[in-house]
């Protein structure tokens, strides 16, 4: 999962994810399995107005990003999905604060070593 936009004013995942795909991450790390269902009783505490269709499209977002891997079980009520994490909540956060470092040392290498030589002496 690349970030492809860091913003500065947020804090957590959110400064990476959109809020509402970094809730569902939130809770994924927290249950490692969950079906689309259960995922959408969860926001809906959460977020009182969202609809289930819209915790489905961020779901299969997720899974675009490689964050989410989807399985389709069958049972007595037909088809569900059911959603896993596809990394650690830890190797996440190692990937995007890699990215973001790869990022500031192609465009501004010099500002980025010395920022970093000034936290290595402070």
């Amino acid at each position: 999962m690349e970030p492809h936009e860091f913003k500065l004013g947020e804090n957590g995942i959110k400064a990476v994810l959109p809020p509402l795909e970094a809730d569902i991450m939130e809770y994924m790390w927290r249950v490692k399995v969950s079906t689309a269902g259960d995922v959408y009783d969860y926001m809906k505490r959460l977020h009182k107005d969202i609809r289930r269709s819209t915790v489905s499209i961020l779901m299969n977002r997720l899974c675009e990003r490689g964050l989410l891997a989807r399985s389709i079980e069958r049972g007595k009520g037909g088809i569900r999905y059911v959603y896993s994490v596809t990394t650690s909540r830890e190797e996440f956060e190692r990937k995007v604060v890699e990215s973001i470092l790869d990022a500031l040392m192609s465009n501004f290498k010099e500002a980025t070593y010395a920022y970093i030589s000034k936290i290595k002496k402070g």
